[in-house]
């Protein structure tokens, strides 16, 4: 993981018009965004939007907002996922509007060679049941969870993110984990998410 200090000091050399930097910055920012923002959409819609795509829009939007982008004390991760979070809200409004209007303009003459209908099952399964149990938690512990757990910052990153002290992240996540350890048990028992 790359230090809250080092995306700063290529995020002000990038705003500066250091195009190593800016590719350097890219580069590394890319995973982080593709993992938050494959952990924020899942399955919406009926249908997948595709993570790539709109973390492909947040590096984009963070690229335009680089020359404006001034170090004030706040953490350029905490930048970045802003900018992420409201990327993730657009792909959520777009996916419930295409729903409502997605005829299909041909069905597809042979089945999908990468998965076979019970993996895709599993799959939706998987993914209904893992959104349900996200769904429940307050939208700061969904977002704690899923800024450590999918995208793997660590507590301090969370916290700068957050608004948070790093204590207080990781008191709220070992909360909204112990929560989630209880609805798993109460639903399906020893059955296995």
């Amino acid at each position: 993981m790359v230090g809250e200090d080092e995306f700063g000091e290529l995020a002000v050399r990038a705003a500066a018009g250091d195009s190593s930097a800016l590719s350097d910055l890219l580069t590394r920012l890319r995973p982080l965004v593709v993992r938050y923002c494959r952990a924020r959409l899942g399955r919406v819609g009926g249908g997948f939007v595709t993570a790539d795509d709109v973390a492909q829009e947040v590096c984009l939007a963070v690229m335009k907002a680089l020359p404006r982008y001034r170090d004030v004390g706040r953490p350029f991760v905490a930048f970045v996922f802003g900018i992420a979070g409201h990327k993730v809200s657009d792909a959520h409004r777009a996916a419930q509007r295409a729903l409502a209007h997605a005829p299909v303009e041909s069905v597809p003459e042979r089945p999908d060679p990468d998965a076979s209908p019970e993996t895709l099952a599993v799959a939706a399964d998987l993914s209904r049941r893992l959104s349900s149990l996200l769904g429940e938690l307050t939208p700061a512990q969904r977002e704690i969870v899923l800024l450590r757990v999918a995208v793997g910052l660590s507590a301090e990153e969370t916290g700068a993110v957050l608004g948070m002290t790093a204590g207080a992240v990781r008191v709220a996540q070992h909360r909204s984990l112990g929560k989630l350890r209880a609805m798993v048990e109460a639903r399906w028992g020893s059955e296995r998410v």
